[in-house]
């Protein structure tokens, strides 16, 4: 059973996810939150597997509570709630450490699905996604130093690390890479641990985050 927490500032949304999930066999909804400054709390007590976390709240928004998750030992994963498909503010998030993002109108059993997927350790981001939120900060002043610090981390990666990383970056999960590869799907998630890594970062999104930043290569 997936042990879930529901972190929104709007009372209606969280009833309606409850509403929503209570049909999952595979979830549990242990707990909610109505801000970011309780979410710390609400996981030591409750111990949640993933968190459904909505990004926009008044008093701690769900940026910053995400990223005082990944500051936690061994914390759960975090999937982003917006109501904006390609708002700056899911890309921080990402940043921050969340493992993916859906939007609110999003159908009951791709909720499901994604929770699920993230739980077994696959990110919720699709390569159209990932292109579109890496154009948002693409012209920025940042961009040059952005994109040569993601190809020296690349260049550190064996030729099977670097294909794994590519198919990451392409949005495929561990089977689908495992099966384009021919490796097994523990292999795989043997390479993406490495990659963490090797890459310095938290979560395969944002393996996927880097390989953009690089060019794709």
């Amino acid at each position: 059973m997936i042990r879930v927490l529901l972190v929104d500032d709007d009372a209606l949304v969280r009833s309606g996810l409850r509403m929503m999930l209570a049909g999952a066999r595979s979830l549990e909804v242990v707990a909610e939150a109505t801000d970011g400054r309780e979410v710390l709390g609400a996981v030591d007590l409750h111990r949640p597997d993933v968190v459904l976390m909505d990004i926009r709240m008044p008093l701690l928004d769900g940026i910053a509570a995400t990223r005082l998750l990944a500051e936690q030992p061994d914390p759960p994963a975090v999937l982003v709630l917006t109501t904006f498909d390609a708002d700056e503010l899911v890309l921080r998030a990402l940043q921050a450490g969340a493992s993916g993002f859906l939007l609110k109108d999003t159908a009951p059993a791709e909720i499901v699905r994604a929770i699920e997927l993230v739980h077994a350790g696959d990110g919720m981001l699709s390569p159209t996604v990932t292109r579109r939120l890496i154009a948002l900060v693409a012209g920025d002043s940042d961009a040059g130093a952005r994109t040569d610090d993601a190809r020296e981390r690349m260049a550190t990666l064996s030729p099977r690390e670097r294909d794994v990383a590519l198919a990451v970056g392409r949005g495929q999960a561990n089977a689908e890479i495992a099966a384009a590869l021919h490796l097994s799907v523990p292999t795989v998630k043997a390479h993406v641990s490495r990659l963490l890594d090797k890459l310095g970062v938290d979560n395969r999104v944002q393996i996927a985050l880097l390989v953009q930043n690089a060019g794709g290569r």
